[in-house]
């Protein structure tokens, strides 16, 4: 990846998710354009092949073992993250995990567990980052999704916690707007990412006409297109953006 702009160099970055799809992108836009970052994922070997990634595009950059929705865990990471780095300007959340089943056959942990990681997890990194991002006047960037913004089928857990994320995204943006912290949030869909492409769908009973209202116009588009988004939205140039979400999706929701 080529950076046609340095808009990061002398940041200091934490990406959640780091170790694939749209997290592991937006490790290497962010390096590209000469950020420093911290790699978090559950994914030790992931995470640290991404961090490789990075340093080979001229990043300082490290990788931190972290399940999100372990608040011990959070704790620590963040904290070391930004010892290492020796501040925190950005955080980029976006690990997350999916499920597809029938609102009536999901399990009580399968429900818990998504709301876990992607709700739950993004709270407590938010949480966690945010009294070093008011030091220096940082931002968020989280990962909502076209599942916050219509109703998916069969997906009623994830999108509650993609729509949380939305919602938790706005809400920091007001409460922080005048302390100089921004928050905002990337809507993808159409994604071609390991957990989309792993994605097991219930063996009776759906519908693929509504499944076909849930994919892009033209075609389903690579990572990197969303990690585009996440710079832009973490960089000053959207220094006038705040409480947003930016759908990548190739007109599904147009």
């Amino acid at each position: 990846m080529t950076a046609i702009q340095r808009r990061f160099d002398g940041r200091a970055v934490v990406v959640t998710g780091a170790a694939s799809g749209i997290g592991l992108a937006a490790v290497e836009r962010l390096a590209s354009e000469g950020a420093s970052i911290a790699c978090v994922d559950r994914d030790f070997v992931g995470a640290g092949a991404a961090a490789e990634n990075a340093r080979e595009l001229g990043a300082e950059a490290f990788s931190l073992e972290c399940d999100v929705g372990d608040e011990s865990a959070v704790v620590s990471t963040v904290g070391s993250a930004a010892e290492r780095l020796g501040r925190l300007d950005v955080l980029v959340n976006m690990a997350g995990i999916l499920a597809c089943e029938h609102t009536d056959q999901t399990s009580l942990d399968s429900w818990e567990q998504i709301l876990r990681v992607n709700l739950t997890g993004t709270f407590l990194m938010c949480r966690e980052a945010i009294p070093h991002l008011l030091e220096t006047g940082g931002n968020i960037v989280n990962a909502a999704s076209t599942a916050s913004l219509s109703g998916y089928p069969w997906f009623a857990a994830y999108a509650s916690s993609k729509g949380g994320v939305l919602l938790l995204t706005r809400s920091i943006a007001i409460e922080y707007a005048k302390r100089g912290l921004r928050a905002n949030a990337v809507a993808p869909g159409g994604v071609t990412t390991p957990m989309t492409e792993g994605l097991d769908l219930p063996a009776e009973g759906v519908d693929w006409k509504l499944l076909a209202k849930m994919s892009p116009l033209d075609r389903f588009r690579g990572p990197e297109t969303v990690a585009s988004v996440i710079a832009f939205l973490a960089s000053d140039d959207a220094a006038h953006v705040n409480g947003e979400h930016v759908r990548c999706d190739g007109g599904t929701l147009a």
